[in-house]
């Protein structure tokens, strides 16, 4: 304080610094009206559910909520067009509109301001209108300030309608820098006023609202509350404000800030995603998965991809599903998975001899194989093992002179021409010798009988020594043919 004030002018200064004592609530603020609004879920830039009213005790803190309760990263304030639309009729005293500028510098302190955030214009007001400023005017809050700070009473009347009038034609359009349709940024409008209106305000209000314009009322000491009902957007009680003075005006930025701001589900751990949660400012947010992962119809949990039935997954010959929502490359039987993991390769399952064939095996192109038999031999039902066939083939049969094949796997023998087979269906006789010995000789006669017999004696003897060699050989030739 510079030392030449007058000492009296020293003395009072403390007292002219202290707000006035709470004036007795106006007749016009009816019960149920609510002192301070929240925005709601039916409305553009609001938060979910009312918030309670700040202890007057706890001194401002800047963050929107007393003591800094909201935490960075956890509450933004939406992009917003904001113009504030002011009261300076001659019933607004000078230290009066102090506050009220003190009170529009707090709110923006709560906002993010930017050309890509939130934009500020201001309309003073009282039985003229001025635009003080217009959206695209200032980008940061510091020049904001400055220009709230110079702002001085127009004086005179309560037009209120004339200055929302004014608002929605000149301050609310492109060429001032509102922003147009396609960007779904919020059009808001606050009209702070102290008085009835002197114009017709209920047309001009309605009109601002069908454009889009949401219009919080905020009324002081005498201000008409049916008037203030009129002007502001549905629901009234969310958007229809009062305090006894403008001494406690100032106390409704911390409101505004929970009004107009957009909490991050994400941050908050309240968006009920399965896998990941996305923020996308201006307090929405959606739901992804992880890899391999689908969002289903809820649009909050997620459900295995699945990848083989979507036929991308590149496998040559089977895509099997996993748990853990990606997949794997199988072979067919025969075939083993190359180093890409992707394609196969046809196994030499003969040549590993894990094939179970009795006799042969042999492969096929297709990376299989198939079983045989050797020659004289079937195979079986389970294509694996072999019965015999034709056993003359085999050379086991055992016959002297010739073996002949019965099908079934049977067979008989049977001898050359001039010989007759034996009683053993193995060897065979010749006929002629046995005739010719026959008759050459006296059967009666006991010598030539004799004779006979010996002869016949001697010949089988020969017959018996050849079979006996025969026998070898062919009991040598079968143990050749099985050990084959």
């Amino acid at each position: 304080m510079p030392r030449h004030l007058p000492g009296l002018l020293l003395l009072l200064w403390p007292l002219l610094l202290l707000p006035p004592p709470p004036a007795a609530p106006s007749p016009m603020a009816r019960p149920g009206v609510r002192r301070l609004g929240t925005r709601g879920p039916g409305g553009s830039p609001g938060r979910r559910g009312p918030a309670p009213a700040a202890p007057a005790s706890v001194p401002y803190s800047g963050t929107g909520q007393p003591g800094g309760a909201r935490g960075a990263g956890v509450c933004k304030s939406r992009p917003l067009d904001l113009v504030f639309i002011i009261d300076s009729s001659r019933s607004v005293r000078p230290l009066e509109f102090t506050k009220v500028k003190t009170f529009v510098s707090k709110i923006i302190d709560t906002l993010d301001i930017g050309p890509m955030d939130t934009r500020v214009a201001v309309v003073n007001y009282a039985s003229t209108v001025k635009i003080e400023f217009h959206l695209q005017t200032h980008s940061d809050k510091q020049s904001l300030k400055r220009a709230v700070a110079r702002i001085t009473p127009l004086s005179t009347g309560t037009m209120s309608g004339l200055a929302i009038q004014t608002a929605m034609d000149e301050a609310f359009t492109v060429e001032a820098g509102a922003r147009g349709p396609s960007s779904n940024i919020p059009k808001v409008a606050i009209i702070v006023t102290d008085g009835r209106p002197q114009d017709q305000v209920n047309e001009v209000a309605a009109r601002a609202r069908a454009s889009g314009i949401e219009l919080y009322a905020v009324g002081v000491d005498r201000a008409d509350m049916e008037s203030l009902k009129m002007m502001a957007s549905e629901p009234l009680d969310e958007h229809v404000f009062y305090v006894e003075t403008y001494g406690v005006i100032e106390k409704l930025s911390s409101r505004f800030q929970e009004t107009f701001c957009a909490l991050d589900p994400c941050a908050l751990g309240t968006h009920q995603c399965q896998h990941v949660c996305i923020s996308d400012g201006e307090g929405r947010h959606h739901c992804e998965c992880s890899q391999g992962y689908s969002l289903n119809a809820d649009k909050k949990t997620c459900s295995a991809i699945d990848k083989c039935a979507l036929n991308t997954h590149g496998c040559e010959h089977i895509c099997v599903n996993d748990r853990t929502g990606s997949y794997h490359c199988e072979c067919y039987e025969g075939y083993t998975l190359n180093e890409d993991r992707k394609t196969c390769s046809a196994q030499d399952q003969c040549a590993l001899g894990t094939h179970g064939c009795q006799h042969i095996c042999v492969n096929d192109r297709a990376g299989s194989h198939h079983c045989e038999c050797y020659e004289g031999y079937t195979l079986n039902e389970d294509k694996k093992t072999c019965s015999v066939l034709n056993q003359c083939a085999l050379g086991s049969h055992g016959c002297q002179h010739i073996c002949v094949y019965d099908g079934n796997a049977s067979y008989h023998c049977d001898c050359d021409t001039g010989y007759t087979l034996n009683e053993d269906k193995k060897t065979c006789s010749a006929i002629e010798e046995a005739r010719r010995l026959i008759s050459t000789e006296d059967a009666c006669a006991c010598e030539a009988t004799l004779a006979f017999q010996d002869k016949v004696n001697s010949y089988l003897q020969r017959l018996n020594s050849k079979l006996d060699d025969i026998l070898e050989k062919l009991q040598a030739n079968e143990y050749g043919q099985v050990h084959r």
